[in-house]
């Protein structure tokens, strides 16, 4: 073989692909199998690189295009001062929300009132491990005791820091605080002073000195935590000349972003001229009446309500709370309890309860009966038919009073808004809570023994009127579903039974 022979065998070699480097299609495009394609190009195709700057300047000087532009500058800015008239119209027409009212932490929510702790759960240790409990109820506050120690009618006895024994000690007090206040629920203490006595307050004679001590109670016991004060019969210490000195200690250190403190009273047998004049003249913070249970009428209760809606964020009110006894112990109160949680709940004001109301607990005598306590559990093994319709019972009353505890909290209408009386008669009643533009709430309730159909005029009053329509958010007639619509004109209610209408603001 000759020499040139073997150059051109070497060319062939070099000109034939690798086996790998075969032709992955057959359409003239080659290829490797590890993905990669090689592409023909056309050689006569034109790849388009833009004007070039001096072409550009050239083009954009013309009268077309300077036209162009000046026409989207003024399309832009009058879309902008379009859009600025625009927003500036909608902040003047529309209302200007109205200015919530100073609350402080009582104004918030219920009161639960504590008077036995025995009875409640074993002393100051077994109020610590309900305080779950109390949370679920969202409580905002309290009020415990008396605790401290006394003997009936003996002034001399007297000693308000200190604990009586079987009910707990100053520790464990301070460990209910500090959970308490964890879960957002402040801490009232009861310093009524002879409150195992025929007067709270001993006799006359004995008023100055025991002023001086409730005064030194009251700055100890803040010191210690607690967040409020409260004494029964407070016509008492209110018309003393040390009134003063004991409003001092405890309303005296208040400044912008600190918890106020509470002063509470409490006032029996006092009509709404007499609540309204005790509540301006003693400066007290929340005065709880038991004007509910010493207004019989419908008709006075709705106004007793209308008279003093001014000053609801003073004034608290329970069924039995002004005399530390339970709401089913009131006359005529044991079938209509949850008719009463509806009507405290929506009322102006702070509701107080005393424990056990959330079920619907009863005293039997004059010994304060034992909280009911895992009502939600069903019992194992052989049931009693009636002690099971107790408990079923007691369920839905708890949850009921959680639902309004629940929306009372949330609804400013409920928790702070305005009220109007509506109708009444002989065994009913209803009102209208409503504030700035938030949803509105009218309250029906029926105390009388036969059923009742009312009629309520939508012309309220001056630039409050009322719609055709409203829809059932609660109600303990089986009737009236939630979420239902009721014509206004024509409401029926059933014997002892209650509803909760909502409608909307319409501006």
């Amino acid at each position: 073989m000759t020499k040139d022979t073997e150059v051109d065998m070497k060319e062939v070699e070099l000109n034939e692909m690798d086996p790998e480097k075969q032709p992955m299609t057959g359409d003239g495009q080659t290829g490797e199998k590890n993905g990669t394609v090689k592409l023909k190009v056309p050689e006569d195709e034109v790849t388009f690189t833009g004007l070039s700057k001096e072409e550009l300047m050239k083009v954009a000087g013309t009268p077309g295009w300077v036209r162009t532009r000046w026409v989207l500058l003024i399309l832009f800015w009058l879309g902008w001062v379009g859009m600025l008239a625009g927003a500036i119209a909608i902040i003047v027409k529309a209302p200007p929300c109205k200015p919530i009212p100073e609350m402080n932490w009582w104004n918030e929510g219920p009161l639960y009132q504590i008077s036995d702790l025995k009875a409640f759960s074993d002393g100051l240790e077994g109020v610590e491990a309900k305080l779950d409990n109390m949370n679920q109820l969202k409580m905002k506050g309290l009020i415990i005791g008396p605790i401290h120690t006394v003997q009936k009618d003996k002034p001399n006895t007297l000693n308000l820091q200190v604990i009586d024994p079987p009910i707990g000690s100053e520790t464990a007090l301070i460990s209910v605080l500090e959970k308490a206040h964890k879960k957002g629920i402040s801490v009232v203490l009861d310093l009524t002073p002879n409150y195992l006595g025929s007067s709270p307050w001993f006799t006359s004679g004995d008023q100055a000195d025991v002023m001086e001590k409730v005064k030194n109670a009251a700055e100890h016991w803040l010191k210690v935590g607690v967040d409020g004060i409260k004494v029964s019969d407070v016509t008492v210490p209110a018309g003393s000349n040390d009134w003063d000195k004991l409003k001092a200690v405890v309303q005296g250190n208040r400044t912008e972003g600190t918890k106020n403190k509470l002063l509470m009273g409490v006032t029996k047998d006092k009509t709404v001229p007499e609540v309204s004049a005790l509540v301006n003249t003693s400066g007290i913070d929340l005065l709880l009446s038991d004007l509910l249970s010493t207004q019989k009428g419908v008709a006075e209760r709705l106004t007793a309500m209308d008279l003093l809606n001014s000053l609801k964020l003073q004034l608290g009110w329970g069924m039995g709370a002004a005399q530390r006894e339970h709401l089913a112990n009131q006359p005529a109160a044991s079938s209509l309890t949850r008719l009463y949680h509806l009507l405290l709940f929506t009322m102006p004001g702070t509701p107080v309860f005393t424990y056990g109301d959330e079920i619907g607990l009863m005293a039997e005598g004059s010994t304060p009966p034992k909280m009911v306590w895992d009502i939600e559990k069903t019992p194992e093994g052989t049931v009693n038919e009636t002690a099971e319709a107790v408990r079923q019972k007691q369920v839905e009353t708890r949850s009921w009073f959680r639902s309004l505890s629940d929306l009372r909290g949330k609804e400013r209408s409920l928790l702070h808004g305005d009220f109007y009386r509506l109708e009444a008669s002989s065994g009913a009643l209803s009102y209208l809570r409503l504030w700035d533009q938030s949803e509105r709430y009218i309250t029906v309730l029926n105390f009388g023994s036969a059923p009742e159909t009312i009629s309520l005029k939508l012309e309220v009053a001056e630039g409050v009127k009322l719609p055709e329509q409203a829809k059932v958010k609660l109600s303990t007639d089986e009737e009236l579903k939630p979420d239902t619509v009721v014509e206004l004109k024509e409401i029926k209610l059933g014997p002892g039974q209650g509803v909760l209408l909502q409608f909307p603001y319409v501006a």
